[in-house]
């Protein structure tokens, strides 16, 4: 049995006066079931009456016997108090987390105000955030939903999720969010369970699948952190002070700030009421007319409380889980952004590091999925071409980040591609490499360097694996342009590891395209069966980029 015991006293608190007792708490991350990250220090924390002295510890049964480890702390003059216990290996009997503060008023038996958290595993501990095609849950997303609920039964296992909302200010906890009329509320409420057929039901697919692959390759307890929703842009995912600290995403503050210095729930109410009436008449005369039923309108929120403000789902949905110890995160998110592709080039790496800075636990592996293809109102577009162009630039340049290209499951006209297992078997494979260290090919060829010799254009590329091929025939989806800028349809094959690029229309090339608009069919892989990222070897402004005013 290993004890250890540190007793952080400090003046001040024994100097402070007596006044109303504050409740003992610990944040909605800490329960019963949860999974604690191994081979790391855990934070735990919470708040309580300024001077109290707190204990953790932490009980568990292994092999060898049994592990009990106990800190103390001091709560400071706001209350808050926080001590790291650990690190731990995975494995062991399920663990118990004690938390007590002092003795109650009227303990005269020696009680202690304890919060005891049980059935706790050591393991890898993952936040699985983004938009709707990583909240989209098992039983609408998948092929065969039905089928993967009823085999999702894995007690190690361990499943969170986040109530989805937004809000104005970083929050130190969870705050409750009210039901929304959506079945089937199995697990909305925050906090952890085990992962069975009933609570996978609701949960992410994209997450559980990840989970799943993890489990089965390590054989280790998985916790996974779904903190997802759809529809939403990346600046709503990123606090405050790091908008400001760029000059390119700054307005976003600026704006919301004189949003909601303007903000009059009065007038909102007016605006609403009016527009309800006007969509009840609209309403009405659709059903007459057998027509679709226009969208009802729905109450201005005060700003800071949508889904789309800036910071507000750091705030509701990030900052309540700092510094929870983890491994790393997976993202999957994008659409909403496409439309400021050239942007994201900016906003997405200020995101991740800002949750780096947040955690303080280094640069922890960050995965992400690229944009699946879809026509986005215009198939031969190229605002989502763009944003997956910025998606590979982050891959790139930001170290410890990983991509999951999934050109071969895209779906032209629905933006929730079914296909939810391969998707996270290809993080799954990230993570293998980048936060495990396996020595496993874990993406598919990325482009690297030109060069023209004639009217040939030779293409190289980084992540070769075992060697290009062309899946399903011959190669598709190059274009090739001269000096004038003007791409055209292009034949491409593969020469050992390079890929020659041609086109009787072009007699001396300069650059060429690969998979550069919103819907594509493109078939460059690896001999391990990883599609290459879409890309261009050329430079002309997005079309994303603003304005200049």
């Amino acid at each position: 049995m290993i004890r250890c015991r540190l007793f952080l006293l400090a003046i001040v608190g024994l100097a402070m006066p007596l006044a109303a007792h504050a409740e003992l708490k610990a944040p909605s991350i800490f329960g019963d079931n949860m999974v604690i990250q191994r081979n790391a220090m855990v934070p735990v924390w919470g708040t309580a009456s300024p001077g109290d002295e707190i204990y953790v510890t932490f009980e568990q049964k292994t092999k060898d016997g049994k592990r009990e480890e106990s800190k103390s702390v001091i709560a400071g003059k706001d209350g808050k108090w926080m001590v790291k216990v650990g690190p731990y290996p995975a494995g062991g009997e399920p663990g118990i987390l004690t938390i007590k503060g002092p003795e109650t008023k009227d303990a005269a038996k020696g009680e202690r105000s304890t919060l005891t958290f049980k059935n706790i595993l050591v393991g890898e501990v993952w936040v699985c955030s983004g938009q709707s095609n990583m909240q989209w849950e098992m039983y609408r997303s998948t092929l065969d939903p039905e089928t993967n609920i009823k085999g999702a039964n894995f007690p190690e296992i361990r499943l969170f999720h986040v109530p989805r909302q937004s809000l104005p200010t970083a929050q130190g906890d969870i705050v409750a969010a009210p039901r929304k009329a959506v079945p089937p509320f199995v697990n909305i409420d925050a906090k952890w369970v085990e992962c069975t057929p009933d609570h996978i039901r609701d949960f992410s697919a994209v997450a559980y699948f990840f989970g799943r692959k993890l489990y089965e390759q390590y054989k280790v307890p998985v916790g996974l952190i779904n903190t997802s929703y759809g529809g939403t842009p990346a600046e709503a995912w990123t606090s405050r002070e790091a908008l400001l600290a760029k000059e390119e995403l700054k307005y976003y503050v600026e704006n919301l700030d004189k949003s909601a210095a303007a903000y009059d729930p009065a007038k909102a109410k007016a605006a609403y009421e009016d527009a309800l009436t006007k969509w009840k008449a609209a309403a009405e005369q659709a059903k007459k007319d057998n027509k679709p039923i226009p969208k009802q309108p729905t109450l201005a929120g005060k700003p800071g409380t949508t889904a789309n403000s800036p910071s507000g789902l750091y705030n509701a949905m990030i900052a309540p889980l700092v510094p929870y110890a983890i491994k790393g995160a997976i993202w999957y998110q994008g659409e909403s952004n496409a439309g400021r592709a050239y942007e994201y080039r900016t906003l997405f790496p200020t995101m991740i590091e800002d949750w780096r800075a947040r955690w303080k636990q280094g640069d922890f592996p960050f995965l992400f999925v690229q944009l699946a293809p879809f026509w986005s109102g215009d198939s031969e577009g190229v605002t989502y071409a763009e944003l997956r162009d910025s998606q590979l630039h982050t891959a790139k340049t930001l170290k410890n980040t990983g991509i999951a290209v999934i050109t071969d499951y895209g779906d032209e006209k629905d933006i929730h591609p079914k296909q939810k297992q391969p998707v996270s078997e290809r993080l799954a494979l990230a993570a293998q490499a980048l936060a495990y260290g396996d020595k496993v090919v874990y993406s598919g060829p990325v482009y690297k360097s030109k060069k023209v010799d004639g009217n040939k254009l030779f293409l190289s590329f980084d992540h070769l694996g075992g060697g290009l091929v062309a899946k399903d025939g011959k190669l598709v989806g190059f274009k090739i342009a001269g000096d004038d800028g003007k791409f055209v349809d292009a034949d491409a094959i593969i020469e050992g590891d390079t890929v020659v690029v041609t086109s009787p229309m072009v007699a001396k090339p300069s650059d060429a395209r690969y998979g550069w608009k919103n819907f594509m069919t493109v078939n460059l892989f690896n001999k391990e069966g990883l599609p290459a990222s879409p890309f261009r070897t050329d430079d002309t402004p997005y079309t994303t980029m603003p304005k200049k005013k």
